[in-house]
């Protein structure tokens, strides 16, 4: 710990670490956090600056966030959208479908939430439901998971040939560190409600959920609508190298502006042929 009278005279971070190193204080997980958090804040001003654009030029965006349970995707949505003008952004986490809904076409109830003219909007969970979460659950049918797979791409190039830009994340972690987050909810009363009886089923189906994810990967895998992975366990890592890649994809007024670094990690953000290559940087 530090002493007031220690403090007097220290006005920057070099002078604080240089002062720790002396004393014996161990700064290095503060400072890293304090990197983190000013790196997040001048690539959400970066965003705020996309979402002006996407606003003034009637840009119609989706930001898809998939990944296995506890894999980071409510995290790194909630940094997206800290900062934005919620009537040029927002969020679709869609509920269990209702019994009307079940009766309807499958993509019925993702269209009508799609954004409109000017506005950027992030998915947690998609389409993609019916792809991974519904057949390992049972919570659809052979038929209808065929059907759906059949349909999804065409679906996906109806969006792309009426201007809407989809990005599709994969968010992807361990399971060792999936099981890591699992006990870290349970232990704690504020997470505990991020706990549900389907997470009670990701470690014991694991092999499962893969064999469906490669499936969904190889057969939605498009030019038009890749997928896009973000391969990490670390969760601050995660939402910084997503937040570069979205920036990335677009030309806007003022990009850069901030001097945040907008280049992505490729070995943690890579499109899905890309899965087993590494790069040296």
């Amino acid at each position: 710990m530090f002493l007031a009278e220690q403090l007097v005279g220290i006005k920057t971070r070099k002078q604080l670490v240089e002062l720790a190193k002396e004393i014996g204080v161990d700064v290095k997980k503060p400072l890293k956090r304090a990197k983190y958090e000013e790196e997040l804040l001048l690539l959400q001003t970066e965003l705020a600056l996309l979402t002006e654009y996407i606003a003034k030029k009637k840009l119609r965006v989706a930001v898809l966030f998939e990944g296995r349970d506890a894999a980071g995707k409510g995290g790194s949505i909630k940094r997206f959208v800290e900062h934005l003008n919620p009537n040029a952004s927002g969020v679709v986490a869609l509920s269990k479908p209702t019994e009307i809904e079940k009766g309807q076409w499958y993509f019925q109830r993702y269209i009508e939430v799609l954004p409109n003219p000017g506005q950027i909007k992030f998915f947690d969970r998609s389409w993609y439901n019916r792809a991974v979460v519904e057949p390992v659950m049972g919570f659809c049918n052979d038929k209808q998971y065929e059907i759906f797979m059949r349909q999804v791409t065409n679906f996906e190039h109806m969006l792309y040939e009426d201007g809407i830009t989809v990005i599709k994340f994969w968010f992807d972690i361990t399971r060792e560190e999936q099981q890591k987050r699992f006990d870290a909810r349970r232990g704690n009363p504020l997470k505990e409600w991020k706990f549900s009886p389907v997470d009670l089923k990701g470690q014991e189906l694991w092999d499962h959920f893969t064999d469906y994810k490669e499936a969904m990967f190889l057969e939605t895998h498009t030019s038009f609508s890749p997928w896009v992975i973000v391969d990490t366990n670390n969760k601050e890592e995660a939402r910084l190298e997503s937040l570069r890649y979205v920036l990335s994809r677009f030309k806007y007024p003022g990009k850069g502006k901030t001097k945040v670094s907008l280049k992505f990690d490729p070995n943690v953000v890579f499109k899905y042929y890309r899965k087993n290559e590494k790069f040296d940087l």
